[in-house]
């Protein structure tokens, strides 16, 4: 398939339209089934709450018994010495070098040794693509500093800083202040001035980092070297690699079956100033930790998020990523799957990125940006009307059932996210609210209270994964602020409601009444010093 891209609003057909109202109609409907259940028949009624709570109860058992082994996983890889096991990939064989080899390391060297064509590490560049609008040196420097400082040799490391014209001057003097700095102690590198008002875009980073991409194939044409081995990873301005990140991606890549046809996805931490961040925020930030943990032990559902990689010749093949949606990195998983007809995959591995939780210049600011964090997130329920009209109004050879698998997968992830923490805090109460004199109805909130506090020990376990993945407390705050770190998750219920349930209604409301997101909302950043000193930058200075 070449025709990749969103079609247009005015190019949107009926069924299209259909099925970008789905994920609402669904979500609005689910949320009123127990009131208009229990108007027919308290019993039915009862009946629906238990089974949806106790399909949420297993999925939650499950979810912390992959947190074990995913911070598990997470542990073991952050100590492996990976340019060592790289080594044994070059020359084929285990060399002399005194390092840990997991099992599965030799499985690996035995099935290389039968593939005809293998991708050495020697064989590899990483391209790095930093997108930046208008964040402050505190924050951007920082990540340069984390790419050059990696366990990996930085002169085959090239390094483009894809910035806004709309920003103005001052981004381009600092980029540009930047790169005198660090720019020679990389292969190369390159500033790459995105102009505004190109026709058929929105203002977001899948156009600016797009564009960075088109050049930096030109510059790979002209160093003569092999799409097909150079990584690219994209970075938002706050995102720092850890510094095991190129040399672990650089063994996957080797390894894995087919590698042009797939994705690279690390883990997303939340930890640059988790510390410094409001107590509602952490609530958010150390759940989305959780969360891309637990996502390293369920491949099959792995999609792209923010910070990820793809060899440059699979993004040449599929045009880069979209410039007309504001979810670019969940929405690249698509555009590669329809372009490769469905032989395509995204492979996480336990290598953290570490970004910022929300922080803005006082706390009313950072509960709207964190909103609107959360609400572009949820608007990859607008893939749901591109998944269907790829997949069964345009020519491909994918299997149809693996496409409506998919489809309904992802609508189903949606719907969840929009009604699941309603339905389980409150659904409850509504029958014993409407039918007050009936039994059954008035002794549900009695078992779901039981089968909650069995869900409790659940919550333990994930609470001690999260708490174990936290960065040092820095010195500038006392020991009570570590206790805060275990009080701060009373307010699950008021952060899973507030910004996941009203922030997926709102993106899904959008699309049922084409009220569409046409620009990426940049979250606006405020960095806290060493010494205490906030220092702010504006979202979006072209507002």
């Amino acid at each position: 398939m070449t025709d990749l891209e969103i079609p247009l609003e005015k190019d949107r057909k009926t069924h299209y339209r259909v099925f970008e109202i789905l994920p609402g109609l669904l979500s609005y409907s689910l949320l009123l089934l127990p009131f208009v259940l229990t108007y027919i028949n308290v019993t039915l009624a009862v009946f629906f709450i238990l089974f949806y709570l106790l399909i949420f109860f297993v999925r939650a058992l499950g979810y912390s018994v992959r947190a074990v082994a995913g911070y598990i996983s997470m542990k073991h890889h952050m100590k492996l010495d990976w340019n060592g096991l790289a080594e044994d990939l070059e020359v084929g064989k285990v060399t002399g070098l005194n390092i840990e080899r997991p099992k599965w390391h030799f499985k690996n060297l035995e099935r290389l040794s039968s593939r005809k064509y293998q991708i050495k590490p020697s064989e590899l560049y990483h391209a790095v693509i930093v997108a930046t609008v208008n964040e402050s040196r505190e924050v951007l420097e920082p990540t340069i500093q984390a790419v050059l400082n990696s366990d990996y040799d930085p002169k085959r490391i090239i390094l483009f800083i894809a910035y806004e014209e709309r920003a103005g001057r001052p981004t381009e003097d600092r980029v540009k202040e930047l790169m005198k700095l660090y720019g020679d102690k990389f292969m190369g590198y390159k500033l790459v001035k995105h102009p505004s008002n190109l026709p058929n875009e929105i203002i977001g980073k899948g156009a600016n980092i797009t564009y960075a991409g088109r050049v930096l194939k030109k510059y790979i044409a002209k160093q003569k070297i092999d799409p097909k081995n150079v990584l690219v990873t994209t970075l938002d301005s706050d995102n720092r690699p850890d510094k095991r990140y190129f040399a672990a991606l650089s063994y996957l890549y080797c390894v894995v079956p087919n590698p042009i046809q797939a994705s690279y996805q690390p883990l997303a931490m939340y930890t640059n100033n988790i510390w410094d961040a409001p107590t509602l925020m952490r609530v958010l930030a150390t759940g989305n930790n959780l969360f891309y943990i637990v996502n390293t032990k369920r491949p099959h559902l792995s999609r792209n998020f923010s910070a990820h990689a793809q060899p440059l010749q699979a993004l040449i093949d599929t045009d880069f990523w979209s410039t007309r949606t504001v979810v670019e990195d969940g929405h690249q998983f698509w555009r590669s799957y329809f372009r490769y007809d469905g032989d395509y995959r995204v492979y996480p591995f336990s290598i953290p990125i570490y970004q910022d939780a929300v922080l803005a210049e006082g706390y009313m600011r950072t509960l709207k940006a964190q909103f609107i964090q959360l609400r572009r997130w949820t608007y990859g329920a607008s893939d749901v009307a591109y998944i269907a009209d790829k997949g069964f109004w345009h020519k491909n050879n994918i299997p149809k059932a693996d496409v409506l698998a998919k489809l309904l997968r992802t609508l189903e992830s949606h719907v969840t996210w929009a009604t699941g923490p309603l339905i389980v805090y409150f659904a409850a109460f509504i029958p014993p609210l409407l039918n007050p004199q009936n039994l059954a109805a008035n002794q549900l909130p009695l078992i779901v209270s039981k089968v909650q506090r069995i869900g409790l020990a659940g919550l333990l376990i994930t609470l001690y994964v999260c708490i174990v993945t936290l960065p040092p407390r820095p010195a500038r705050y006392k020991r009570h602020r570590s206790v805060l770190m275990l009080l701060q998750w009373i307010l699950l219920p008021v952060s899973s409601v507030a910004y996941g349930s009203l922030a997926a209604f709102n993106s899904q409301t959008r699309l049922i009444f084409k009220r569409y997101l046409s620009r990426f909302d940049v979250t606006e950043k405020t960095t806290i010093t060493d010494s205490g000193k906030k220092i702010s930058t504006t979202a979006d200075p072209s507002k």
